[in-house]
């Protein structure tokens, strides 16, 4: 039972960007369930009122703060906000992200800037206001949800493969600028997971048969398979982890 304890999560609080569906969800009711206390996030109210209530119906104890993540001066407001008014929030899992397919050289400068401001800018505008608390009280996790395209490209994908690949390393800075002060900054690099996002693609016989045979798990993979591995890098278990991108991927980032 001792071991099993570094893995316990009560009393602890955190906030989730982008965590009304998908991933972000799927990680809110995970580490609910490891005893933490949830701050849902996204910019549309209804939706973060959906997820609250959904997770309180299962006993979990849940705030909501509403704001875009690409907005720093908002991030902050609400971050310092709830900090002063609410309480200390001990781990922030930044998964606010989107995707815009395209052929890179039709690709509008107009979509890579939102792309990037969501994807990179995001995990900053959020990441920077919350470190200065943490900092302050000399404890703190962040994890930022990168991607298997952090190491891999595909066709369509170029700005997207950027913005991850810049999330991993900004993982590395942020462990290098903030582990001193008492900080441990990790990333959770997805592979391919069955989400809303994704459903088109899950639903296409041709790509679904391609990550079967490219990924050594040979499957898609389900959100719930993430649960582990982020109740790991949020919890005491990961004590002297720092600046990894950890890849939940079925294997397919090991193999040609």
């Amino acid at each position: 039972m001792g071991s099993l304890s570094l893995f316990d999560l009560t009393g602890k609080r955190c906030l989730i960007t982008g965590s009304s569906t998908g991933i972000g969800f799927a990680l809110a009711r995970g580490l609910a369930s490891a005893g933490a206390k949830i701050v849902l996030n996204g910019r549309n109210k209804m939706a973060v009122q959906h997820a609250a209530d959904t997770l309180r119906a299962d006993d979990a104890t849940v705030d909501t703060l509403v704001f875009d993540v690409t907005d720093h001066a908002a991030s902050a407001e609400a971050i310092n906000a709830f900090e002063a008014d609410i309480g200390a929030i001990d781990i922030l899992i930044n998964n606010a992200g989107m995707q815009h397919r395209g052929a890179l050289e039709d690709f509008s400068a107009e979509k890579f800037d939102q792309l990037m401001r969501t994807n990179v800018y995001g995990v900053f505008n959020v990441g920077q206001p919350m470190a200065r608390h943490m900092i302050a009280r000399g404890a703190g996790k962040i994890i930022n949800i990168a991607s298997i395209q952090s190491a891999l490209a595909r066709p369509s994908i170029a700005p997207y493969t950027a913005s991850k690949g810049a999330v991993s390393n900004l993982t590395k800075g942020m462990a290098t600028d903030w582990g001193p002060k008492g900080l441990q900054v990790n990333a959770i690099a997805p592979g391919y997971f069955k989400t809303e996002l994704n459903q088109a693609l899950v639903d296409d016989p041709e790509f679904s048969s391609w990550v079967g045979k490219r990924t050594p798990a040979g499957r898609w993979g389900d959100v719930e398979e993430l649960v582990g591995a982020a109740i790991f890098l949020a919890s005491d278990a990961s004590s002297y982890v720092n600046g990894i991108t950890l890849f939940v991927d079925g294997g397919m980032s090991s193999c040609l």
